[in-house]
């Protein structure tokens, strides 16, 4: 029997080997009024599912103890509320109880589209914050009728199932630039301040509170936090570019130009995309439009550091890319960027465009084997595709309802997947390893009786995808 259990290891090992899709769950929440948030395996057989009491305001994320943190709307009476627009924070366990429940919303500011949560359970938050025509006129706007609606980043700190303190803040509005007005705010020569933000680029369409139109001006879509450097990265669909900013300040160090590990408090430490929004290149040298989903590619996985994004390409393109982006980095792990140079790289050092597009939403994140997890947003389209272009999984959500971003993980991703035992813990020690997969292997030929945690890919059955999937993780993990 010791010699079958060998050979049926090898096989699968091999299998593994050359096995093109990664082995793991999928995560993702259909916009719409009957909002639910599923995890699928790769079949696309649902393996939990979370029902949700309000429209989500983008993306669920799948938490390391198993627990579900989702960005829900608000009531409110005060802005107009569009599709992105969030306020409610809630966090549910394996099974869908309630552990956080908490609004952060007022007539000043409302949070939208993305959250992240971070490695100390806080998380932090994207919100429009109200600035009057008076206020944006002060600070060097020349083109305006109406409200602003500047960007600010909260670090939120649960602290009870209903509520919650901010920690942490950034706001846009305290790193302006603008050559239009001597008299006004924030006067300079724009081209030598990258790391500041002019007032006077893109659209405000005015409005108030109930009114059609509103005063968006950045449109952040998305924020992601790297732990390794302690810095946050925005994306700002308007401006055509994304930010990178330094978390390691203090608030009041986030508001000034100095401080921080980079010593230069909350200013633009690097930024990508449109260098004619500072003055330094022209519509030629602009990359992105209307991108969404920026990140950091996670220690140990191909191309641990880079930026990658879905860069959507606007409502009159045909195409959208993801690309990856190495950031201009000295022996110092600091951001270069050279005199009257924008900032690098020229190009991306990998795209990929298969015949997808979306205007709207969409993302991309790099999984441990090297492939590429992408979400087409528009109508549900989720794929996974190697370096080479070869996609190698997709999922169409059937009802054709858009979906922000999907995310997916391998398995087990947390110390307590399930009420009582963690899924692939055949031994029930606590730890995943070949002693769990010695005995599901001999459940699979006919030695052992199943347990629970046997099922590994929770389909109700124990076999050859259960053993290929917990020896999967077990190689990359």
């Amino acid at each position: 029997m010791k010699s079958k259990r060998l050979v049926f290891l090898v096989v699968i090992f091999f299998s593994i080997i050359n096995s093109e899709v990664f082995n793991g769950f999928t995560l993702y929440t259909p916009m719409g009024n009957n909002p639910v948030t599923y995890l699928i395996n790769n079949n696309n057989a649902m393996i939990r599912s979370w029902p949700l009491p309000a429209p989500v305001s983008s993306i669920s994320y799948l938490l390391p103890d198993s627990s579900l943190l989702v960005p829900l709307r608000g009531a409110t009476n005060s802005w107009p509320m569009q599709g992105p627009m969030g306020g409610r924070l809630m966090r549910f366990d394996w099974n869908g109880n309630v552990l956080w429940d908490y609004t952060y919303l007022t007539s000043d500011y409302i949070p939208h589209h993305d959250i992240e949560p971070l490695p100390n359970g806080n998380v932090l938050v994207i919100c429009h914050e109200r600035k009057t025509q008076a206020e944006a006129i002060a600070a060097g706007r020349t083109n305006i009728n109406g409200e602003m609606w500047p960007d600010k980043i909260v670090e939120i700190e649960p602290t009870g199932p209903n509520n919650g303190v901010v920690v942490w803040e950034w706001h846009m509005w305290d790193h302006l630039i603008q050559d239009q007005n001597p008299s006004a705010d924030n006067y300079g020569v724009i081209a030598d301040h990258p790391e500041l933000l002019d007032i006077n680029i893109g659209n405000v369409g005015g409005g108030g509170p109930g009114g059609g139109s509103n005063g968006d001006w950045n449109h952040l879509n998305c924020v992601s936090y790297n732990a390794e450097r302690d810095e946050i990265v925005l994306s700002s669909r308007h401006m055509n570019e994304f930010y990178v900013i330094d978390h390691s300040t203090t608030t009041e160090e986030a508001a000034g130009h100095s401080g921080g590990n980079s010593g230069k408090g909350g200013d633009i430490l690097y930024r990508w995309g449109n260098p004619q929004n500072y003055d330094r290149g022209n519509s030629q040298s602009q990359q992105l439009v209307a991108q969404h989903g920026v990140n950091w590619i996670n220690p140990g996985f191909p191309g641990a550091g880079n930026f990658i994004l879905f860069n959507n390409g606007g409502n009159n393109s045909n195409t959208s890319y993801v690309y990856e982006i190495v950031p201009p980095l000295d022996e110092n792990g600091d951001y270069v960027i050279n005199d009257n140079q924008p900032f690098g790289p020229s190009a991306p050092i990998w795209s990929y465009s298969g015949g997808f597009h979306s205007p709207m939403q969409s993302g991309a994140f790099r999984l441990p084997n090297g492939n590429t997890f992408v979400t087409s947003a528009q109508f549900g389209h989720v794929f996974e595709v190697e370096m080479n272009g070869t996609v190698v999984w997709e999922y169409n959500h059937p009802e054709g309802n858009m979906i922000a971003r999907a995310q997916k993980f391998p398995m087990p991703f947390g110390d307590n997947p399930g009420p009582a035992f963690m899924v692939g813990d055949t031994n029930y020690d606590g730890v995943l390893n070949i002693y769990d997969l010695n005995f599901m292997i001999d459940v699979t030929l006919g030695v052992n009786n199943a347990n629970p945690p046997s099922d590994y890919n929770q389909d109700g059955l124990v076999n050859f995808a259960d053993v290929s999937s917990l020896l999967n993780f077990i190689m990359f993990n």
